[in-house]
């Protein structure tokens, strides 16, 4: 299948977080294309898309929404630590947020910039953008997993983990047809996230930086 050159721009990791998170790669080329999708949290039909891990308490959230072909799963959340479980389910809605957008053909959705913020909103924005050129959704099923969490502090906190889109597909908004071509190693990407807690305790993702192809994903 036609599959994204992953998402964002390049994250500046300070040298203590990039020693805790292990090994990260930078961007693939400049050359993203809309043929791929985003990774995203546990999310299906048009039911509101949530990971299973409880987000921190900010109130009104915004409800974030899928069509019935497209699914994300987030595997693992639940670390023990309820500041780590935060920060894994609003990383897991900042890209759910990604996707919602895409899915609407807009990038002035609220879940965007609720979840998203600084360099990572500007880069989901032309990511966005890109799919809403091209009249490109998503369609199937893509995995996360081997999520990890390492905090700085009590606002700053670094997350990894891996996708799998091996069994998710560009599909054209014009003509419905899918793009099923087979699987390859750069369908596994490794993503290394900063997020930052706000005023409101929202996690915010406000850089990322991923790796396609990467080992550490590969099964």
């Amino acid at each position: 299948m036609n599959r994204r050159p992953t998402l964002l721009a390049a994250l500046a990791l300070t040298a203590t977080a990039a020693l805790t998170l292990s090994a990260c790669g930078s961007d693939d080329d400049d050359s993203t294309k809309s043929g791929d999708k985003i990774a995203g949290a546990d999310t299906g039909g048009e039911k509101p898309a949530s990971p299973s891990a409880s987000a921190s308490d900010s109130g009104d959230r915004p409800t974030i929404t899928f069509p019935p072909d497209a699914k994300n799963v987030f595997e693992g959340g639940k670390s023990g630590d309820p500041t780590k479980d935060a920060v894994l389910a609003d990383s897991a809605l900042g890209v759910n947020a990604v996707d919602e957008a895409i899915f609407k053909g807009s990038t002035d959705t609220e879940a965007l910039g609720f979840y998203n913020a600084d360099k990572a909103l500007s880069s989901s924005i032309t990511y966005v953008q890109r799919y809403v050129d091209a009249n490109d959704t998503w369609t199937g099923v893509t995995r996360y997993f081997n999520r990890k969490v390492s905090l700085s502090g009590d606002n700053k906190a670094y997350v990894t983990y891996c996708s799998d889109e091996s069994k998710s597909y560009i599909k054209s908004k014009k003509t419905g047809k899918v793009d099923k071509s087979p699987a390859t190693a750069d369908s596994y990407v490794l993503y290394n996230a900063a997020l930052t807690k706000n005023a409101k305790g929202v996690w915010q993702t406000t850089d990322i930086v991923s790796k396609r192809g990467a080992k550490e994903c590969q099964p």
